[in-house]
């Protein structure tokens, strides 16, 4: 009689087990593939950064790390459907947190949306020197939240995404070769052209100064009291500040050389004698 009860025990609870087992087996089966097709997709989604050159491999992990978290949460939504867990309220809650969230984290999620335009569409790169939300520098790190500057004083400029996209962005790196703007301003009593042939023999001697394309030097506007030349060399990016620094010093003592005035700002008073 005993063992018939035990027998009745073992059938009323077998079934039980029998179906938590599965649920388990299958629970783990749907994990582990879950997990095997998330870790796929973040390498596909990479790879196409690394097969092209051109794509920014940042860009590429966080949409990477994104297709792997929306597939793992739907692979735990699976699991715990397997187990009757109501899952309706479950993602019912995560929007609501997810909205509460987002509003609290509305400055970050700007930044973050900024950069994923900036890295996108890529109008800087690391090692570019660019004008950006009023500052200047070298691009050492472009990340999610931030773009990173080091400025020639050799401070580090941390300024956030949002700030740099919708605002005028200037590349100074973005063209290999670039014009130096300069001016210089010669007494209206001096020849125009001696000035001019001043001008050009230290451009031709100057060692980062490109003879193609040439240097423009024209007379741009007839100040008060001085004839004003624009003088525009152009140089390799790299050269630019070189040529920015040393350019005026060696036009200033070639035309004191010539003599030729570099009059400073002064005006004629005529006194007028009334009573005669």
């Amino acid at each position: 009689m005993q063992e018939f009860i035990d027998k009745l025990d073992i059938n009323q609870y077998l079934p039980t087990a029998l179906d938590w087992a599965t649920n388990i087996l299958v629970a783990l089966i749907i994990l582990v593939i879950g997990i095997w097709i998330a870790g796929k997709a973040y390498k596909s989604v990479v790879h196409i950064a690394n097969k092209h050159n051109q794509l920014d491999d940042t860009l590429f992990k966080f949409f990477g790390s994104v297709v792997r978290y929306t597939i793992l949460a739907f692979v735990g939504i699976a699991v715990l459907n397997r187990f009757g867990v109501q899952t309706a309220s479950i993602i019912a809650l995560l929007g609501a947190a997810g909205l509460a969230v987002g509003l609290a984290l509305q400055g970050a999620l700007s930044n973050l949306a900024a950069g994923v335009m900036l890295l996108i569409f890529r109008p800087y790169k690391v090692g570019d020197f660019i004008d950006a939300a009023g500052k200047f520098g070298k691009v050492t790190e472009i990340d999610m939240f931030t773009t990173i500057l080091q400025t020639f004083d050799n401070q580090q400029i941390i300024i956030p995404n949002s700030q740099i996209w919708g605002q005028q962005i200037t590349n100074h790196s973005h063209h290999e070769v670039r014009g130096v703007d300069m001016h210089f301003g010669i007494a209206y009593s001096e020849s125009i052209d001696e000035a001019r042939k001043v001008i050009d023999t230290v451009l031709a001697n100057h060692p980062h100064v490109l003879s193609d394309p040439a240097p423009f030097v024209e007379v741009e506007t007839l100040n008060n009291s001085s004839v004003d030349f624009l003088v525009r060399p152009f140089c390799m990016g790299e050269h630019y500040f070189a040529v920015l620094y040393s350019v005026p010093e060696q036009i200033k003592k070639a035309l004191d050389e010539a003599g030729i005035e570099i009059p400073f700002p002064h005006r004629k008073v005529i006194v007028v004698n009334e009573k005669e």
